[in-house]
C-alpha cells in the first residue's frame, strides 16, 4: 500500500507539473473562447435567421415537389392503365362482337369468336375478374348455340317433311318432260339429246329445250321450297364443337324415321291415281333432298347411307305396290299406276339410285293389268253375246257390206256375187268380238310403252296376253254362253258358224300384232296365237250341247206319249206325239244346213239313236206290266214313221241306210213279235246270218213276259178261245226257252 500511495503521489506530482506547464495555454484558450462567444452568438442569430428564411422559402418548394411527385405517380398509373386497357379492349370488343353475332344468329361465326377469345385474348388478361366471368360464360353460350342450332335443325326436318310432296312433284314433272323431250328427239332422228349433268337430273336443269325451259321457268326447285342453311349451319357448329359424329348420328336417325313415315301409304291409296301420285311425290322429294345433302355437305350423309335408305325404301315400296295394285280392278287405274312407276323410276334413276327392281315389279303389275283387262273384256264379251240376236247379218247395200268387212276380215266369193239385200253367215257378235280383241291388243300395248323393252319382247307380251284373252276369257264366255238354258238349237248352230269365222280370222290378228310391233312372225321363239284351239273347243262344246238339247227335246216329246198298252188293235195311224217329234226334227235339221257336214250328220245320228233308245226303254219299262198285241202294232206304226224319217235323208251325206240302222234293234224286236217267228229266232240264235241277230234274249224275254198271264186279276186271256189258249201255252214255252238262253249267257259270261 505504501508503495501504491507513493506511486499515486508521484503521479499526482507529475499531473500537477503538467497542469502547471499547460495552465497558461488553457487560460489563453478560455480567453479566446470567450472572445469567440460573441461572434458565435452573432453567427447563431444569423444562422437562425437564414434558417427561418430558408424554411419559409423551402416550404413552397416542398409543396410543389410533392405535387410533382404525385403527378408523376398519376402519370405512371395512367400509363399502366392505358397499357392494361389496351390488352382488355380487344377482349371486350371480341365479346361485344360475340354478342352481336349471337343476336344476329350467326352462330358459326360466334363459335369462331369464342375460340379466339379463349385461345388468344382471354389468356392475356386472365388475372382480371371480368375475364374469369367471361371465361365461365363461354361454355354456357356454346351449349345455347348447340340447343338453338338443334332446334333449327328440327325445324328444317319438319320443313322438308312438309315440302317433300312438292319437291317430288317438281322432280317427277321435270323427269317426265325430259323423257318426253328425248322421246320426241328420237322420233325426229336428231342428235340433240339433252343429257343430265354428271349422270344425274338435278332440279336446276331438266334437259329441256330453251323454249320448254322458258315455259318451265316458274317451276320451283328444292332450294326454293326449303332453306338448307340450318342443316349447313348446324353441321358447321357441331363440327367446330368437336361433336360432328353426334350430329351426323342424330340427323341420320331422324331421316330414317321420316323415311319410314313417308313409306307408309294411306289405306285407300289404291282407290285413285292421286293417292299413288302423292305417295311417289313424297318418296321422290325425300330422296331428292338426301341427294342434295349428299353432294352439298362433306360426309353428313354418305353414299352408303343413302344406298341403305334406298334399299330399305325399295323393299317397302315394292311390297306396298304389290299389295295395293292387287286391289285395283280398273285397268285404266293400273295403267296410270304403271306410268307413275315409270316416271318415279326414271326420276330416281337420274339421281343415281338403282331401279331395276321397280322395272321387275312392272312385270308383276303387267300381269295384274292383264288380269283387270281380262275381267273388263269378259264383261264386254258377255254384253256382246247377250245383245246378239244370233241371226245372219243382213246387209241392204254396198255401204253396209263395206261397213261390216271393214271391221271383220270376211271374204266369200259366192256371197259377194249375190245381189243386195243379202245376208252374211255370221251374226253381229262376230265383227264386234274381232274389234274388241283388237282393242284389247291396243290396251295391252299401252302398258308396254316406256318399259325400255325390245320390239321382240313387246311382241311376245302382246301375243301372250292375247292368248290369255282367247283361251281363257273368250273361251270361258263362249262356254258359259253355250251352257245357258235360254240358248236354243238355232242359237247353238249360229254359235258354231260364228266360231268358225272367228277361227279363220285368227291369222289376221297375227298380222295385226306383227304390224304393230314390226316383228316378223318367222322370228325364232315368236309366240303363236292359240285362237284356233279356243274356237275349236267352243265349237265342240256347242256341238255337244246341240246333241244334248236335241236329246232333251226328244225326251220332252217322249214324255207326251200316251199309249193304251191294253188296246186290242192299233189305231191304224202313227201317234200324234211322234209325228210332232218328227216334224220338229225335220225343221231343226233344215237349220243345220249351214253347219259342217259331219256336225249335222252326227247330230242327226245322235237324235235317231236317242229316239230309238227312248222307244226301247218305253217298251221295257219295269213299271209297265202288261202289253197287248194291239199296243205292239201301234208301237210298230210309230217305229215305221221313224224309219221313214231316217230314209228321207233329213241331213245329206249318209251312205245307204246308215241312218235307218239306228232303229234296227227296235225293228227286229217288233218284227219278231209281229210275225211271232219264235221258232226261227230260237233256231238261228247265235248265228251271224240270223234274221233277228240284234234281238237280245233278255230283251225278248222282258217284253214277252209283259204279254204273259201273270195276274189272275187282270188275265186278259181268261176268256180267249182255244187258239188264244194255245198261244198262251206257246208264250210260256218260249219264255222257258228264252230263260234258258239268258241263263246260259250269264253262265258263259
Amino acid at each position: 500500500m505504501e508503495k501504491l500511495d507513493a506511486r499515486i503521489r508521484n503521479h499526482d506530482r507529475e499531473i500537477e507539473k503538467m497542469c502547471n506547464f499547460h495552465h497558461q495555454g488553457f487560460v489563453d484558450a478560455i480567453t479566446e473562447l470567450l472572445k469567440v462567444r460573441a461572434d458565435a452568438e452573432k453567427l447563431m442569430g444569423q444562422v437562425s435567421d437564414t434558417n427561418r428564411r430558408l424554411q419559409d422559402a423551402g416550404r413552397e418548394v416542398t409543396a410543389q415537389t410533392e405535387e410533382v411527385i404525385r403527378c408523376r405517380v398519376q402519370q405512371r398509373n395512367m400509363a399502366t392503365t392505358v397499357e392494361k386497357l389496351q390488352l382488355c379492349i380487344p377482349v371486350l370488343e371480341m365479346y361485344s362482337k360475340l354478342k352481336e353475332q349471337l343476336e344476329s344468329k350467326r352462330y358459326y361465326s360466334a363459335l369462331k369468336t369464342m375460340e379466339q377469345l379463349e385461345n388468344i385474348y382471354i389468356p392475356r388478361v386472365s388475372k382480371y375478374r371480368f375475364c374469369q366471368i367471361m371465361a365461365e360464360t363461354l361454355p354456357k353460350l356454346r351449349e345455347e348455340i348447340k340447343d338453338i342450332s338443334m332446334s333449327d335443325l328440327k325445324d328444317f326436318l319438319e320443313s322438308i317433311r312438309k315440302h317433300s310432296d312438292k319437291i317430288g312433284e317438281t322432280a317427277m314433272r321435270q323427269a317426265q318432260q325430259h323423257r318426253t323431250f328425248n322421246s320426241t328427239v328420237q322420233k325426229q332422228d336428231t342428235l340433240s339429246c339433252a343429257k343430265p349433268l354428271n349422270g344425274r337430273a338435278p332440279l336446276h336443269h331438266n334437259g329441256l329445250s330453251p323454249e320448254e325451259e322458258e315455259m318451265d321457268e316458274e317451276v320451283l326447285t328444292a332450294q326454293d321450297l326449303v332453306d338448307f342453311s340450318p342443316v349447313y349451319r348446324c353441321l358447321h357448329i357441331y363440327t367446330v364443337l368437336g361433336d360432328r359424329e353426334t350430329f351426323e348420328n342424330y340427323y341420320r336417325k331422324q331421316r330414317k324415321k321420316q323415311a319410314r313415315l313417308v313409306l307408309q301409304p294411306q289405306s285407300n291409296m289404291h282407290e285413285t291415281v292421286e293417292g299413288y301420285r302423292k305417295y311417289f311425290n313424297q318418296i321422290v322429294g325425300f330422296f331428292v333432298v338426301e341427294d342434295h345433302i349428299l353432294h352439298a355437305t362433306q360426309g353428313l350423309v354418305t353414299r352408303a347411307f343413302t344406298d341403305e335408305l334406298w334399299n330399305m325404301a325399295l323393299s317397302k315400296i315394292i311390297a306396298v305396290l304389290r299389295t295395293h295394285s292387287s286391289y285395283c280392278s280398273d285397268p285404266d287405274l293400273v295403267l296410270e299406276l304403271k306410268n307413275l312407276i315409270v316416271i318415279f323410276a326414271d326420276t330416281l334413276q337420274g339421281y343415281g339410285f338403282p331401279v331395276n327392281r321397280l322395272f321387275d315389279l312392272l312385270f308383276e303389275v303387267r300381269d295384274q293389268y292383264n288380269e283387270t283387262l281380262l275381267k273388263k273384256w269378259a264383261l264386254v264379251f258377255r254384253d256382246i253375246f247377250e245383245q246378239d240376236n244370233y241371226s245372219p247379218i243382213p246387209v241392204e247395200n254396198e255401204e253396209e257390206y263395206k261397213a261390216v268387212v271393214s271391221r271383220f276380215p270376211f271374204h266369200d266369193a259366192e256371197i259377194e256375187k249375190q245381189q243386195f239385200p243379202k245376208k252374211l253367215p255370221m251374226s253381229q257378235s262376230v265383227p264386234q268380238i274381232y274389234s274388241q280383241v283388237k282393242e284389247f291388243i291396243y290396251a295391252s300395248l299401252k302398258f308396254s310403252e316406256s318399259l325400255h323393252r325390245s320390239s321382240t319382247e313387246i311382241d311376245d307380251m302382246l301375243r301372250k296376253s292375247t292368248n290369255l284373252l282367247l283361251t281363257r276369257t273368250l273361251s270361258s264366255c263362249l262356254q258359259n254362253l253355250i251352257k245357258k238354258p235360254h240358248i236354243g238349237l238355232t242359237e247353238l248352230v249360229q254359235i258354231i258358224i260364228n266360231t268358225t269365222h272367228l277361227e279363220h280370222a285368227c291369222k289376221y290378228l297375227e298380222d295385226f300384232i306383227t304390224n304393230i310391233t314390226n316383228v316378223s312372225p318367222e322370228t325364232v321363239h315368236t309366240t303363236r296365237l292359240y285362237g284356233l284351239s279356243t274356237f275349236k273347243d267352243a265349237r265342240h262344246a256347242a256341238e255337244g250341247e246341240i246333241y244334248t238339247k236335241l236329246n232333251q227335246k226328244i225326251d220332252e216329246f217322249i214324255q207326251l206319249a200316251d199309249y193304251e198298252w191294253g188296246m186290242s188293235e192299233s189305231d191304224g195311224r202313227a201317234s200324234g206325239y211322234l209325228m210332232d217329234l218328227i216334224n220338229f226334227l225335220r225343221s231343226t235339221f233344215q237349220v243345220f244346213t249351214h253347219l259342217p257336214g259331219k256336225v249335222a250328220q252326227t247330230a242327226c245320228m245322235s237324235a235317231c239313236k236317242h229316239l230309238a233308245t227312248s222307244l226301247m226303254q218305253m217298251l221295257l219299262d219295269t213299271e209297265l206290266k202288261q202289253i197287248s198285241m194291239g199296243a205292239i202294232q201301234q208301237f210298230n206304226l210309230d217305229v215305221i214313221q221313224c224309219e221313214l224319217f231316217a230314209s228321207s235323208e233329213p241331213v245329206p251325206g249318209f251312205q245307204g241306210d246308215t241312218l235307218q240302222l239306228a232303229f234296227i234293234d227296235l225293228r227286229q224286236l217288233l218284227d219278231l213279235f209281229m210275225v211271232w217267228d219264235w221258232s226261227t229266232y230260237l233256231a238261228d240264235y247265235g248265228q251271224p246270218t240270223s234274221k233277228y241277230l240284234r234281238v237280245n234274249p233278255s230283251t225278248a224275254l222282258a217284253l214277252l213276259e209283259k204279254m204273259k198271264d201273270t195276274s189272275k186279276k187282270n188275265n186278259i186271256f181268261s176268256q180267249f178261245r182255244k187258239n188264244d189258249r194255245d198261244k198262251q201255252k206257246l208264250i210260256e214255252t218260249v219264255v222257258k226257252q228264252l230263260r234258258s238262253l239268258v241263263n246260259g249267257m250269264s253262265q258263259h259270261s
